[in-house]
Parts: C-alpha cells; structure tokens; sequence
C-alpha cells in the first residue's frame, strides 16, 4: 500500500477522470440526475430534497450526500461533485492491489490497479451524472480487502461506510455477511461477518419501517424503485426478447476480466447486486454508462482479483496483460463514456446559454432542459427541469427554452406542452436572446 506507483496511478485516475467531467459539464452534455443530486447536496443540512423528489430520503437511503455536502459547502462547484466521483473510482485499484500483492508480487498487483482503472464498466460509472453509487465500489472493494486480510476492525468500518451509500448495499452486504460467517464459522471472521449481517439489517429495517414510510407519508403509489420490477403479464412475455441484451450486457461486464472472477467462489457475492441489475424491466439498469453498475462492481472487481491471485505466475501474467488488451479493446468497439456525443469543447451556444443563466433572479423557479437545469441546479434550489410527459402540468414561475439544443430529451418531451401554454396565454415571453426565450407566468407567481 506504500507504492508510489499505485498512488501516482491514482491521482492520475482523478486528474483525468475530474477533467473529462468538466469538458462534459462545461459543453452541457450532463443529464436531469445531476442536477437532482446537485440540489440535494446543496440543501443537505436543510431539506435535503429536490424540486423532482421531493425528500431524497422517500426514495433512497443515502447519508453518504451528507459528508459530500460538507466538502461542497467548502468548494462550492459543480465540478467538485465531478472529482469527488474521480477520486472514489480511483480508490477501487488500492484494493484490488493489496489482495493481489501478497501472492503474485508488485509488478502483477501493479497491472491488476491498472485493469480497474481500464476497466469500461467503472470508467461509464465514474464519467456518468454524480450519484452516490459512485461511492459503493470502493467501500465493497475495501471491505472484502480488509476482511481477507484480517484487518477485521477496518473491515467493519469500511462495511459501515459501505452501507452509507445506500439501501441496496445493505441487502447485499447482509448476504454476503451471512456467507462469511457460514464460511468461517467459529473464527472472528465469522463473528465479524455476523456483525455486519446485523448492522446491515437494522439499516434495512431502519430505512424501510421508519424512515421512508414516515417522509413519503400521504404519497400515493408504492416505493418509487419498485416499478423496475413492477412485472405486467405482457412485459414478462416479452422477457424473452430482453434475453439477447442481457447477454450482451454480462460479456460487456466479464470479457475484459477473460472471466477471471468465476475462478473464485467470492463471485457469489456478485449474484445478488448483478440480479437487481439483470431482473429489471427496464435495460437502463443494465446498460454500461449508468449510475446502476455501481451496484456490482466492488464485488466483481475483488473476484477479479481473488481468480487472478489463483493463477501461476506467469499464467497471471499473461492473463491481466490480455485484460488490459481486453478492456482497450471494449473502449474501441463500445466506449460507455460515449466522447463523440459527450466530449467536445464548449461551443457558442453553449457560451450564450451560461451567460443568459447568470442575469435569472436568484431562485426565480424556473422549469426548463437538462441543460440549463444542471447549470443551475447547485445555486437555485428552486431551479426544475421539464416533466418527463406533456400531460403533466409544470408549476413554476418561469419557463426557459434553448432552441439551440434541439436534440435536448426535456425539450423534445416537454416543448410541444411549452408552446400550448403560449398560445393560451398562461405564459409570455419576457427575454429572448438567439434561441433562448423565457416566459414568465401570467398570474403572480407564488
């Protein structure tokens, strides 16, 4: 864990990852969530809530935001959530290091940090919107490390970092809890691993007798995550047709590992994060780039790194050059970060939306794109973006268009409803600037 190798690779891994968010940022390529995370960030101390979700805390258990909110307050940007992702995708490699190290030597520990620092799946997750999912790989990543090496009091305390995240790593970490104290019964590893079964219950039992039901009370509906497994007869005939790109989705996850994780039997703690991932009616759980391969990652990098400390030495050697080749090849043929679409350098419009955001009142409520909402987001809680469907109505004191942005998901969504709201006079253009309109309310606003 002294290597300086391993550590300079990871400033490396924050360095860049940090500076392709902020082209990203900068060239206004982020999407709603970030600006939902944004919002709850900034108002941590207070609400902690959104103009999309209302309290965070009805949807998912998250005290990480909290510590992210601290750091935010002190370097108050938007690109301070970019880095602090960088820096948790960067702490995956340590890990995976320390596990490798002790029994295949440094230069192979060295080129295992380097495959999770190539690998597409945590680079989709690390260049994606802010989400606390970011976090999780690494937590899982050094708890397992911890645990197998007996260093049983950090691995407690990296488990309780770990269930900081959120709700789901609570399920997955009271499995594999139990399984660790099945498999070392009467050791204190067992009992260590029975502790974190317990403590991951109780956050269960917190979050989901308490917690949610009291701050989602009076809504209607069942807990909003719910409808990804929310199964009508119809949609599971149809599972059939979604076979074909799960498939794809778990060659995408294992071929860059040449399928090492499978040589070890940890990778049974990857059966429970990877089913909430395949067994979604919807394939953005399971698409790479998202926010859900943080789910899974911590646990399928350390089987990564337990079948590869299996191997002969120059086996292994041989094996995690190919991955390294592997996971190149993957960013050719399927590159999750996305750069002809994400990455670019900030074009005139993008120079024109930025300045005409900075003369709206502050906390003027304003409804618009994707856009400008994740530019707004961070400094005007009362900041929105477009309902989802034209049939929802839009509550807000101003509505903003850029017309520059044809190809904005919101706009293309929500314009038609913008325009009928025109033409019935319940909105009037007050300030227009090239293909930037803003309208305000015709009645006071509240």
């Amino acid at each position: 864990m002294r290597d300086r190798v391993l550590w300079l690779g990871c400033l490396v891994y924050v360095a860049l990852f940090t500076w392709l968010g902020s082209v990203k940022f900068a060239a206004h390529r982020n999407l709603v969530d970030f600006g939902i995370f944004a919002q709850t960030v900034a108002g941590a101390f207070g609400c902690f809530c959104n103009p999309v979700e209302g309290n965070h805390w009805a949807f998912h258990f998250s005290p990480i935001l909290y510590p992210v909110a601290l750091v935010v307050a002190l370097v108050r940007s938007p690109l301070t959530l970019v880095a602090l992702q960088a820096i948790a995708g960067a702490l995956v490699a340590p890990p995976v290091y320390a596990m490798v190290r002790p029994k295949s030597g440094v230069p192979l520990a060295r080129l295992a940090a380097l495959v999770v620092w190539l690998y597409p799946p945590l680079a989709g997750l690390i260049f994606g919107d802010f989400h606390e999912n970011g976090f999780a790989p690494a937590g899982v990543a050094w708890t397992l490390y911890a645990f197998d090496a007996g260093l049983l009091a950090w691995a407690f305390f990296a488990a309780l970092a770990t269930l900081l995240v959120k709700e789901d790593q609570a399920v997955f970490l009271a499995i594999g809890g139990a399984l660790g104290a099945w498999r070392f019964w009467g050791t204190k590893r067992a009992r260590a691993a029975a502790a974190i079964t317990v403590v991951s219950v109780l956050v269960l039992v917190l979050f989901f007798g308490y917690i949610q039901p009291h701050v989602a009370m009076g809504a209607t509906g069942s807990w909003q995550p719910w409808r990804f497994y929310a199964w009508s007869v119809p949609a599971a005939a149809a599972l059939a047709a979604g076979i074909a790109a799960r498939v794809g989705f778990l060659l995408l996850v294992f071929v860059p590992l040449l399928f090492l994780p499978f040589r070890s039997s940890i990778i049974w703690l990857a059966v429970a994060p990877l089913g909430e991932v395949l067994l979604s009616r919807m394939p953005t759980t399971f698409t790479l780039g998202t926010h859900y391969a943080g789910a899974w990652l911590g646990y399928v990098l350390t089987a990564f790194a337990f079948g590869l400390r299996e191997l002969e030495p120059r086996r292994a050697r041989t094996a995690v050059l190919v991955c390294i080749g592997l996971c190149m090849l993957e960013f050719a043929v399927a590159d999750p970060l996305h750069p002809a679409l994400n990455l670019h350098w900030p074009q005139p419009r993008d120079v024109a939306l930025d300045r005409f955001l900075q003369t709206l009142p502050s906390n003027a409520g304003v409804a618009t794109q994707e856009e400008a909402y994740t530019h707004l987001a961070l400094f005007d809680r009362t900041a929105r973006p477009f309902p989802e469907t034209a049939s929802q109505p839009v509550d807000a004191c101003y509505l903003l268009i850029d017309l520059d942005f044809p190809d904005s998901p919101r706009l293309q969504e929500y314009g038609g409803a913008v325009q009928q709201l025109v033409r019935e006079g319940v909105y009037l253009p007050t300030a227009q600037s090239g293909g930037i309109v803003l309208y305000r309310r015709a009645k006071a606003c509240r």
